[in-house]
């Protein structure tokens, strides 16, 4: 990859966990970059095409999070629950990295090819719950991944707290593993 190329992702991604989603600019990557202004349009000529690469690199991060969450489990659905755990953490750790990924409505057509980097992460869920209960396993992923993202959204936001007697986030994530194990037989029409 073109170092210059590198050095304005690498600039974005520090300006996105430091400044949030309105910071990321193209000239605020290129002051950070220390490169001229005009110098990102080879390979960024808009703001959504530098953002989908910013998010590239979060969809990577995100990646390598689950997968060595996963495989520091004993069991599969062990596995699954530090999935899940792992998930929602990064949505903690990253909010706005976390915000972005999921700005499909921004990052649509930037020329990334985004679906090549998140479709592997749904299909590893997918194979993650087939190990667990092997019926619907396609369904049962799409169920646990609208469960836990939106335990992950509301919790990045901090969501939770007006809410005095919530249960902690940990059970309401597991309770999501266990709610989609138990009724992944029970596919609704």
């Amino acid at each position: 990859m073109d170092n210059l190329r590198t050095r304005l992702i690498d600039a974005g991604v520090r300006l996105l966990e430091r400044d949030g989603l309105d910071g990321l600019t193209i000239r605020a990557v290129t002051r950070e970059a220390g490169v001229s202004h005009g110098a990102p349009r080879r390979y960024f000529p808009t703001l959504h095409a530098l953002a989908a690469a910013v998010a590239r690199v979060g969809l990577v991060d995100l990646d390598a999070t689950m997968k060595v969450a996963a495989q520091q489990s004993d069991s599969p659905l062990a596995a699954l629950d530090a999935v899940a755990d792992a998930y929602v953490q990064f949505a903690v750790e990253r909010p706005a990295m976390f915000a972005l990924i999921f700005r499909h409505d921004m990052l649509e057509g930037s020329g990334e090819n985004l679906r090549d980097t998140s479709r592997p992460l749904f299909h590893a869920l997918i194979e993650s719950i087939r190990a667990v209960a092997p019926e619907n396993p396609q369904f049962a992923a799409l169920r646990l991944w609208t469960s836990v993202h939106g335990i992950a959204a509301l919790n990045s936001t901090r969501a939770f707290e007006p809410i005095s007697d919530s249960p902690s986030v940990t059970e309401l994530t597991r309770r999501a593993v266990r709610d989609v194990i138990a009724n992944v037989s029970e596919r609704e029409t």
